[in-house]
């Protein structure tokens, strides 16, 4: 992970397709200093839809997925299909054959699916990609892409 002083300004813009929550906000200041109450709002942004459950979500995938906007020039809203899933959520997805894995980062809240509007699902890959920071992931037929902060990887 970059140092703070490499980072673009903490700021994101989410819109969660499935709970139809929108948020705007700065969630680390110029100084790498990370906001704890707009962390936490991220987090509840970023649950398990289906049990809404909360996890703290991983700064290193948050700082991803903020450089991946940046990439695009930033204070785009991403739309988020997919940040953590519960236990249970994972189970059930894996039982109706979705192809998700048993031991998936967004368990451990370090796994967001993405698209943004206007923006081709190829682009923001590539645009991930380019970073080098975590696990990338292509799914064309399904409308995002998958960004992680586990090893550099693709799929």
């Amino acid at each position: 992970m970059s140092t703070p002083e490499l980072l673009p300004p903490g700021q994101l813009s989410l819109f969660n397709t499935h709970t139809r929550e929108r948020i705007a906000l700065a969630f680390r200041d110029a100084a790498g200093n990370y906001d704890l109450d707009s962390l936490n709002t991220l987090n509840w942004i970023l649950r398990c839809h289906y049990t809404n459950e909360v996890t703290e979500m991983d700064v290193n995938t948050l700082e991803f997925l903020n450089l991946v906007d940046k990439k695009f020039g930033g204070n785009n809203e991403i739309h988020i299909i997919s940040a953590y899933r519960s236990p249970l959520y994972n189970n059930l997805l894996r039982e109706n054959g979705h192809g998700v894995a048993q031991h998936s980062l967004h368990l451990a809240g370090r796994a967001i699916d993405i698209s943004i509007p206007g923006k081709s699902i190829a682009s923001i890959r590539e645009a991930a990609v380019d970073l080098h920071m975590g696990g990338v992931g292509f799914y064309p037929n399904s409308g995002f892409v998958h960004i992680d902060s586990g090893a550099f990887r693709t799929w």
